[in-house]
């Protein structure tokens, strides 16, 4: 089958996807990316996706030819109205309550930086509602599967299994092991569960209720955002406590990588870059830098390697390592750009250094996407320094726009860059630089290896253009994720395009490339998975009226 072609299956599989965040409407990290990004990405394997999330104000006012679809008199408590529309091309529900979501703040802080005190009952309503839908509360539409995102949606799970009902399989997919949702036992009664959930093998916890453990242990498949972490959250280092349920239940676990919408990052059409350049076109980028440095108050000195951060500031991200070690790369005539949000004394550490290194360093300290854009355009190279990433998207959105990641070798940073060690840098694979471990002292030396490579010219074109390169669209990831949920419907697809790819022709994506530029592509066989049979539907609770 020619990989340029889109198949549309004779009856596309219907997907509900249940998250608290979603790109352009509201995001703290890459599961808001990965909301939006992988149901336009699915929709070349037969699988339409709607999405359900909070009604947030940013939502509300988006959502355009909305109907109501549903009002819930007593949903946990509250009387919330699920709205049915689209907005940015989503087909999405929203979960009006003016008690739950109608106020200023993030999705799970308050203005005060603090959580919601009331986090608990916002997103068991979420995964209520969620619920009844895949039960099929509405009178025009039921999915075929249901796939539910970190912790806010972990409670899907227990409500189909509790309810003992006929429902469609759930996939849940982990995007941080980190955030667990935990929350006290006496709240079970309150968010409907019966007293049997509070078990080993249901949602508890040592001792408290947990979402995500609700989803760990219920959903019918689990998804990882890369292989790697996969398995290392199998592992007492990185299983939060859950290792070893996620150990028993390796065969269901599944690492997909994550991947980018390649249309939102073009640095031929990104309005945030101020001189477009094609894929490999490295004269481009320096264009960016010189702007980029003078913009900021940076030396427009060439022969200074112009770094970026663009992350959540916290020491999950390492930052706390890289503010240790920044005076020593500004004495080696190393700049630093800093764009993101986070712990306060790791952003007070940040704006002291500025002040003391005013030519070396820029901070931009809130979160802004169209500076993360430009950044990329610009830096030489850019920093992931995580202790722990299970995939991460910064490492992609540099190797597209020719920035150099250097990152920490932990979780999908593993799986998706390859280390300029003299092997790689002789076979012409390298496009970036891995260090380990996440210590002050192993960061400074990747960046001044970095550095050394920096100044040998015609190899550190070489590893911006394998970056440039690099599959990091959703190409081959989606073909992955669709053949797993039509499995779970109980279907045998055929095989789909860009399964066992990682490099699509950037024909297929309307890119265009510099000249001279080639790449090859590698096969990787799908693993083989049993098939789940589908469930019917019947004896449907009713929650309220649908419209």
């Amino acid at each position: 089958m020619p990989s340029d072609q889109i198949v549309t299956l004779p009856t596309d599989l219907q997907l509900l996807s249940v998250t608290a965040e979603m790109f352009p409407f509201v995001k703290t990290g890459g599961l808001g990316d990965v909301a939006a990004s992988l149901p336009t990405a699915l929709r070349h394997h037969g699988v339409r996706t709607r999405t359900i999330l909070p009604g947030y104000p940013a939502v509300m006012k988006a959502l355009t030819q909305k109907v109501q679809a549903y009002v819930f008199h007593d949903m946990l408590g509250y009387r919330v109205t699920l709205w049915e529309g689209t907005a940015h091309g989503h087909h999405l529900y929203a979960i009006e309550s003016s008690d739950l979501y109608d106020r200023a703040g993030g999705p799970y802080l308050g203005p005060d930086g603090r959580d919601w005190p009331d986090n608990d009952m916002r997103f068991a309503v979420l995964s209520r509602v969620a619920a009844c839908i895949a039960q099929g509360c509405l009178a025009n539409w039921q999915p075929d599967v249901v796939m539910t995102h970190d912790w806010q949606a972990g409670l899907v799970s227990a409500y189909l299994r509790y309810d003992n009902l006929p429902a469609p399989p759930v996939a849940h997919v982990i995007h941080n092991m980190a955030f667990q949702g935990l929350f006290p036992r006496d709240l079970l009664a309150r968010i409907g569960l019966p007293d049997q959930a509070f078990s080993v093998d249901g949602v508890e916890f040592y001792g408290k209720l947990g979402y995500l453990k609700a989803g760990l242990q219920l959903a019918d498949k689990l998804i990882t955002v890369s292989p790697t972490y996969a398995e290392e959250i199998q592992t007492a280092e990185n299983g939060m406590g859950l290792e070893g349920l996620l150990s028993t239940r390796a065969n269901d676990l599944h690492g997909i990588l994550n991947g980018i919408d390649l249309h939102d990052w073009n640095s031929l059409t990104d309005p945030a870059v101020i001189f477009p350049y094609a894929v490999g076109d490295i004269a481009g980028r320096r264009a960016n830098k010189r702007v980029f440095q003078a913009e900021f108050g940076l030396p427009q000195d060439p022969n200074a390697m112009l770094l970026g951060i663009v992350s959540r500031l916290t020491r999950q991200k390492g930052v706390d390592i890289l503010a240790e070690i920044a005076p020593r790369l500004f004495q080696a005539n190393i700049q630093l750009a800093v764009v993101g949000v986070g712990d306060n004394d790791i952003m007070q550490a940040f704006r002291s250094l500025q002040l003391r290194y005013p030519r070396h360093l820029v901070c931009h300290l809130r979160y802004d996407e169209v500076l993360g854009h430009r950044l990329h355009s610009a830096v030489d190279a850019s920093l992931i320094p995580s202790r722990f990433e299970p995939c991460g998207l910064t490492q992609l959105h540099a190797l597209r726009y020719g920035s150099v990641p250097i990152a920490a070798r932990v979780g999908g940073l593993t799986d998706t860059i390859v280390d300029a060690n003299a092997a790689a840098i002789e076979e012409g694979v390298a496009n970036g630089i891995l260090f380990s471990p996440t210590q002050g002292d192993a960061l400074y030396r990747a960046i001044r290896h970095a550095q050394r490579l920096y100044r040998q010219k015609s190899v550190w074109a070489r590893l911006q253009r394998n970056g440039s390169l690099h599959d990091v669209s959703w190409h081959g990831k989606a073909a992955h994720y669709a053949r797993l949920l039509l499995e779970m419907a109980g279907r045998a697809p055929a095989r789909l395009i860009g399964e066992g790819e990682i490099a699509p022709r950037l024909s297929d994506v309307g890119i265009p490339l510099a000249p001279n530029t080639s790449f090859t592509r590698t096969a990787r066989m799908p693993q083989s998975r049993p098939r789940n049979p589908g469930l019917g539907r019947t004896d449907l609770p009713r929650f309220g009226t649908s419209a």
